[in-house]
């Protein structure tokens, strides 16, 4: 069982300082918990802005692990815009462009999903379990850029912790057992926790299972962050059920009510996160009520530090 230790907690948000400059200005940022996050302040998203904009944006992701920026005016074209400077935009679908994946209760034709069964419903349900984006992907996921579209009347906060702080938290011991771990995601597997048939779908079993390093180090700022998802099912080396039970273990020590920050969204919210060093989940709303939110994930390279993160050949 991982050994952890937490801190005297803070208490209300924190005004981190000024980072850099923007068109002149200094860009405010105010933290959002005492582990990880910042809210970045006066900055405008639009298309005209992004280029000049994003040295600062990926140098506090990659301080930060979690930004938010409020109050915008984002189209879809901005926000493909941005996902794009941080890499190639992932598309699960082999289309010839990358498209907004929404995460919503709504189908096509704008009415709410009905049935509780429903295959839909139910994958949105398995995103309420700690998880880490695509990591059963042949190339993972490096970031997910998360925008408030439709709002329900209350519920829906989406959940986050940090795993390099939850990694630097655990014994000595037990960091330095797993820089020489590798956990094996499959995506059926977190599936298969909320309901088996919706795991048999083509959608949950057409990548083969993925092997990746258990600590994922950030090549900018050497820091180190537990890599583990609902989706790791085994521990390269180690008998079956031990595996899954250090695996359960790990993503408890990572997840301590303490370590949560919850957002609460709200319109023009935008959220982006970095997958290498946080876990993240939503949490239940009024089904029967509408909710959108528009998703692009960025793929990780060499250059994030991916080629660490790979079994040796």
């Amino acid at each position: 069982m991982p050994q952890t230790g937490y801190p005297a907690a803070k208490t209300g948000p924190m005004i981190d300082g000024r980072c850099g400059n923007w068109n002149g200005a200094a860009m405010e940022t105010i933290s959002l918990h005492e582990d990880f996050g910042v809210e970045v302040r006066d900055v405008d998203l639009r298309e005209g802005a992004l280029d000049d904009l994003y040295p600062m944006i990926r140098q506090l992701f990659d301080r930060h692990s979690l930004l938010l920026f409020r109050d915008q005016t984002f189209t879809d074209t901005a926000h493909m815009a941005l996902a794009r400077l941080f890499g190639p935009v992932e598309d699960r679908q082999d289309r010839p462009e990358p498209k907004i994946s929404p995460v919503t209760n709504l189908m096509d034709d704008g009415e709410v999903v009905s049935g509780a069964r429903d295959h839909r419903l139910l994958n949105l349900q398995a995103n309420f379990l700690w998880h880490t984006d695509s990591t059963f992907l042949p190339a993972p996921a490096l970031a997910n850029i998360l925008v408030a579209r439709v709002l329900p009347s209350r519920g829906g906060n989406t959940e986050f912790v940090s795993t390099r702080a939850g990694y630097q938290r655990l014994s000595e011991e037990d960091r330095v057992r797993l820089r020489g771990t590798y956990f094996r995601h499959r995506y059926a597997h977190s599936r298969a926790k909320i309901d088996p048939e919706l795991a048999k779908g083509a959608l949950f079993t057409k990548w083969q299972d993925q092997t990746w390093r258990a600590v994922w180090t950030n090549p900018e700022t050497g820091a180190e962050s537990l890599y583990i998802a609902s989706h790791a099912f085994e521990v390269v080396g180690m008998e079956a059920s031990a595996g899954l039970a250090w695996i359960d273990a790990l993503l408890e020590a990572m997840t301590p009510a303490r370590a949560v920050y919850s957002h609460a969204w709200r319109p023009g919210d935008v959220l982006i996160w970095d997958e290498r060093a946080t876990l993240h989940r939503g949490t239940p709303w009024p089904y029967e009520e509408p909710r959108k939110l528009d998703s692009l994930c960025v793929t990780a390279r060499d250059v994030d530090g991916l080629d660490k993160v790979r079994p040796a050949a």
